[in-house]
């Protein structure tokens, strides 16, 4: 039953490792986007904003694996994962992998819920 409840994290460090990856050693083909998408990728990559944020995405994706660091990792990645759906949603107007990312994050806290207590408990 503990290796069923460690699939949302392996899965969520799994997606930030190998996107993030991707970003410095280019080894999946990604369309250039178009429009704003585009406009607004080309801002973030240009300022190397973007670069920052892969280093993180992988950096955070290795500590979700360590098990000590799990739980505070699910809380710094979840605001990478909600900024990615709102890219899709907002921005490049079509979902995508943001949806799984943020159900991932909610499922894998949900889990360790009872590490969260102290911070929300009086």
């Amino acid at each position: 039953m503990n290796i069923i409840k460690n699939i949302p994290v392996y899965l969520l460090a799994l997606i930030f490792l190998v996107f993030g990856s991707n970003f410095f050693l280019h080894f999946i083909n990604t369309p250039v986007p178009s429009g704003d998408a585009g406009t607004f990728l080309g801002v973030i990559y240009k300022t190397e904003f973007l670069r920052l944020v892969k280093t993180l995405e992988v950096v955070f994706a290795i500590l979700l694996i360590v098990k000590p660091t799990r739980a505070l990792v699910l809380l710094l990645i979840a605001p990478i994962s909600v900024n990615i759906f709102l890219f899709e949603i907002m921005i490049a107007h079509q979902p995508g992998i943001g949806i799984l990312l943020v159900l991932l994050n909610a499922i894998s806290i949900y889990v360790l819920k009872e590490k969260y207590m102290s911070i929300v408990s009086k």
